[in-house]
């Protein structure tokens, strides 16, 4: 059995991590940008963040939990985020993946649920 469950937080052991929590998000991206390989996110704890600013394309942020934390004007369309979740997070701007159904992301937003991608057409 799997150490972690899908709805528990960690800590991420990455140099990459831990400036994101610092919320120094220009060192963020400009680290970011020097790797050919990018680290999971996955149970990312975020809250209370300030991540205005992030390059988000290719995150793994599932599960990650963003409560209260601001995320104003993020692309996280190329972003994994299937199990994340926003409650009280400020999101204006923000432009989720397209297999986010609003009603998920207003489910996660409001009351903390996790959103669930939408099954799409093949």
């Amino acid at each position: 059995m799997d150490d972690i469950q899908e709805h528990e937080l960690h800590q991420i052991d990455h140099p990459l991590y831990e400036i994101l929590r610092s919320e120094d998000i220009k060192a963020f991206n400009a680290e970011k940008a020097k790797l050919s390989e990018l680290p999971s996110f996955a149970h990312g704890d975020f809250r209370g963040l300030d991540l205005r600013g992030l390059d988000a394309k290719g995150l793994d942020l599932r599960h990650a939990y963003f409560r209260g934390a601001d995320l104003r004007g993020i692309d996280f369309s190329k972003s994994r985020m299937e199990g994340a979740s926003i409650a009280s997070a400020k999101i204006s701007g923000c432009y989720f993946p397209h297999r986010l159904e609003a009603d998920e992301i207003v489910m996660s937003l409001n009351h903390g649920t996790r959103m669930r991608y939408a099954l799409l057409p093949k």
